[in-house]
């Protein structure tokens, strides 16, 4: 293929007339569109509040006090949904918020490629990243891996387009805000995605990119590092426990973990049983040999560095969790996934492209069927994901309206399983005396019991911790409820 052929395809393309710069603004924002539609329809607004998500919502929330905050998480996502949650507790109101902004933060990257890749493509890669399964799930839940994926997008398309013109003001202020963006949600996934990058800039000597993406990172990191003083004793300190709460980083080969979770498991933690049906787990195995035959279609037409950078930056982005951890997430990559769907895109048009006639009519075809088996794959994972994941937040609502109905109301504390979740939706505040989220001690619960309800949660039969063992002890399904005797004795407001 010549350069001037990619070039149409796949590779930098010349200035259009305004009209057909309309003309792929819309083709994308059609893309956005259908993907916020797609996350209201198959995902639904009621969904209730995950695990993770009642620690970063309730950290600014006018409904709970603010859970424990553990030493991997940053403060970004916290901020972000704070328009919603500090005066409001309606999760669906939050849903809807969250799927628009995603919505409208895929369509602002995609737009940063425009000068890079013709709309079909950008297109196609938008549509291929936003029909995951995993993408429509987290899309309007209150988590950071999804910004972390349209920031490191847009910011790798604006690195590209300020390397090739040095004029760009808008790239340049792209590149730091995008930068700035993923290191708010979570700095360490950002260092990894801008590795290349930086990597880049230093060997080129451009000083001056390197100082904005850098200036990006560090405008998005300084409160995490900030806070690493104040509350964690210091950078090294907080890293430490960070690592420690992710099981210890270094080398584990977590690719099978991550083929198991791609059944519909949010958390793969031990990883273990057996694998999901293969039709599950095919795309991800044809994904990386996809975005190679883009990397090699660029490289004959000698279009290398814009399929290049996002292939290695995805691969940077996805190698901590397929390698340095012991368990895994399907969400972890989602900013791999967002980067690869460039070369997958563009090696996926090549393949329909470049033979002619008849020959063409059937890769087509091919490629139509294939990619209609995919979707279905997808939505009937998602279809599922989110039916177990209501049966789950059903039974925390339950759970907290029988605390409610023993007297448990705010304020109030939670101890025990699953306390941070249900002390959410319950509307109290949440304790522990040990593991990753120790932030009390029974003196402490002791003495919360004298002037406020406070309720341990415990397995049904199991024995109990020992500052609640001689608590009324009240059987809810699976559960046993204890309710401090003397709760709200001492007056408190």
């Amino acid at each position: 293929m010549s350069g001037s052929a990619y070039a149409t395809l796949a590779g930098t393309r010349r200035p259009g007339t305004p009209t057909a710069s309309r003309r792929s603004e819309y083709l994308l924002a059609v893309v956005a569109g259908v993907f916020t539609l797609a996350q209201l329809v198959l995902v639904r607004p009621g969904l209730g509040l995950g695990w993770d998500e009642t620690v970063y919502v309730s950290q600014l929330s006018a409904h709970a006090p603010a859970a424990f905050f553990s030493a991997p998480r940053a403060r970004g996502i916290s901020l972000l949904v704070a328009p919603i949650t500090s005066w409001s507790s309606s999760t669906t109101l939050l849903r809807v918020y969250l799927a628009a902004l995603s919505g409208l933060a895929l369509f602002l990257a995609l737009r940063t490629w425009r000068a890079l890749f013709p709309a079909r493509v950008l297109a196609l890669a938008g549509a291929l990243f936003a029909s995951l399964w995993v993408t429509l799930f987290y899309g309007p839940q209150a988590m950071p891996n999804y910004w972390v994926a349209v920031g490191a997008l847009a910011a790798v398309g604006c690195f590209l387009r300020a390397r090739a013109d040095h004029s760009d003001r808008a790239a340049l202020w792209g590149l730091a805000a995008s930068a700035s963006l993923m290191a708010w949600m979570r700095p360490t996934d950002a260092v990894w995605v801008t590795l290349p990058l930086l990597v880049l800039l230093m060997a080129a000597r451009r000083w001056r990119l390197l100082a904005v993406l850098l200036a990006g990172l560090a405008s998005g990191a300084v409160e995490w590092v900030i806070e690493a003083y104040v509350s964690y004793g210091g950078l090294t300190q907080r890293l430490h426990a960070a690592s420690a709460i992710e099981g210890g980083l270094g080398w584990h080969v977590a690719v099978f973990d991550q083929l198991r979770s791609q059944g519909g498991r949010a958390l793969c933690r031990p990883c273990t049983g057996a694998m999901p049906n293969p039709a599950v787990d095919v795309w991800w195995l044809v994904l990386p040999v996809l975005a190679v035959v883009g990397l090699v279609v660029a490289v004959r037409a000698r279009r290398t560095t814009p399929t290049l950078v996002p292939f290695a930056c995805a691969a940077t982005a996805a190698f901590p969790y397929l390698f340095m951890i012991g368990y895994a997430a399907p969400r972890f990559l989602l900013p791999a996934y967002a980067l690869v769907a460039i070369p997958v895109a563009g090696g996926l048009l090549h393949l329909v492209t470049r033979p002619t006639g008849a020959w063409r009519r059937v890769a087509v075809t091919l490629l139509a069927v294939g990619l209609a088996g995919h979707l279905a794959v997808q939505l009937t994972v998602l279809e599922r994901t989110v039916s177990r994941t209501n049966v789950q937040h059903d039974d925390w609502s339950r759970t907290a309206a029988e605390l409610h109905r023993l007297g448990v109301s705010k304020p109030c504390l939670l101890t025990g399983q699953d306390a941070i979740p249900i002390a959410f939706y319950t509307g109290c505040a949440s304790a522990a005396t040990q593991g990753h989220n120790a932030n009390s001690s029974r003196t402490i619960i002791d003495r919360t019991a004298s002037r406020m309800p406070v309720a341990d949660i415990t397995p049904a039969g199991s024995r109990p911790p020992a500052y609640a063992h001689d608590w009324p002890v009240h059987r809810y399904g699976a559960l046993d409820l204890r309710v401090a005797p003397d709760a709200g004795k001492g007056g408190g407001a």
